[in-house]
């Protein structure tokens, strides 16, 4: 038996494969890029249980190739077009639109050909935009009104994965997950909006100064390991009581808790600003709260890292790859 992952050189779904054939499964990825070769020593301690397949999820002949002499029997769909920014929906709305949610139509179908056992698609917390009470935690039963394109995407697509499902009677979950960042993030033709702490921890690694103030929100960082271990476990659970899961530490970082282990962790870092006026100014009213990860604990799961623990381990990882964008 396989499992199927599209999107298994970008920044999560490399580490969903690594994850993966960690704990053996054997995984077919496919992605329109190619593995390069900061992604084949990646995953280089698993290299043996990986089968890449190079190809546009819009093309069927991609993924007939990547089913062809295979009984795959799960598939995680992570590949996407994370167009979140005004002047990238302007530009490229179409695009958007048509791999987010022709591309996950495809999948589904082919989930029902291969009438897989399980099929989990991989959405993001962006489906909880809106005004919001900025510490209100956000829970998978809330009613949603998504606003641009990239998260109406996810959404649609949660909806129609749970109706394949439920009509071609192959079981589905969507995960949605919360601010990810960690190793093999980094600048891509779908990824153009990189996260905070890989900005961050670029510019310790460059020696530049960092200049923070309170138009960076705080977020529910979530190591992206513990986030393909998550998603891992939704995909492999003997049960699932659910249909939607989020992915996420489940607290919020303040400014003053990252400043203070981004310095713990790379002692010659160094700020610009003034922090004390920063982190005495008044929080915004209306946000994006922490993540409910209530189901995902009653199947057992808890992110393993804290903001510091995550950020030594990234920031270790740098290191060895010599990655200092």
């Amino acid at each position: 038996m396989a499992t199927l992952v599209t999107g298994g050189t970008g920044f999560v779904g490399s580490n969903i494969v690594k994850v993966l054939a960690q704990q053996g499964h054997d995984v077919v990825s496919v992605d329109i890029a190619p593995p390069d070769e900061m992604v084949r020593r990646y995953i280089s301690d698993v290299a043996d249980s990986i089968s890449w397949v190079q190809g546009d999820i819009l093309n069927g002949q991609t993924l007939a190739e990547a089913a062809s002499g295979r009984v795959i029997d799960k598939i995680v769909h992570a590949a996407v077009y994370t167009g979140t920014r005004a002047d990238v929906e302007i530009d490229d709305s179409h695009r958007i639109v048509d791999i987010n949610t022709r591309g996950t139509l495809n999948l589904l179908d082919l989930a029902r050909q291969l009438a897989v056992k399980r099929f989990v698609y991989v959405s993001s917390g962006g489906v909880y935009a809106g005004k919001r009470p900025a510490n209100e935690p956000l829970r998978e039963d809330m009613a949603l009104f998504p606003i641009n394109l990239y998260d109406i995407t996810k959404y649609a697509c949660e909806m129609l994965t749970e109706r394949y499902g439920n009509l071609h009677d192959f079981e589905t979950a969507s995960v949605r997950l919360s601010a990810p960042y960690g190793p093999m993030e980094r600048v891509t033709g779908h990824r153009a909006v990189m996260s905070q702490v890989y900005e961050w921890t670029g510019k310790a690694m460059r020696g530049e100064p960092i200049d923070f103030s309170r138009d960076t929100p705080d977020r529910d960082f979530t190591y992206v390991v513990d986030t393909a271990s998550a998603i891992a476990a939704v995909l492999d659970a003997p049960d699932l009581k659910h249909q939607v899961y989020n992915i996420a530490r489940g607290r919020r970082v303040p400014m003053g808790e990252m400043i203070d282990a981004m310095e713990r962790v790379y002692p010659s870092v160094t700020f610009t600003g003034d922090r004390a006026a920063a982190e005495q100014a008044p929080q915004p009213k209306f946000g994006r709260g922490p993540m409910d990860v209530s189901r995902l604990s009653d199947l057992g799961i808890v992110a393993e890292h804290d903001i510091e623990t995550g950020l030594r381990k990234y920031m270790a990882w740098r290191k060895e790859f010599g990655f200092t964008n």
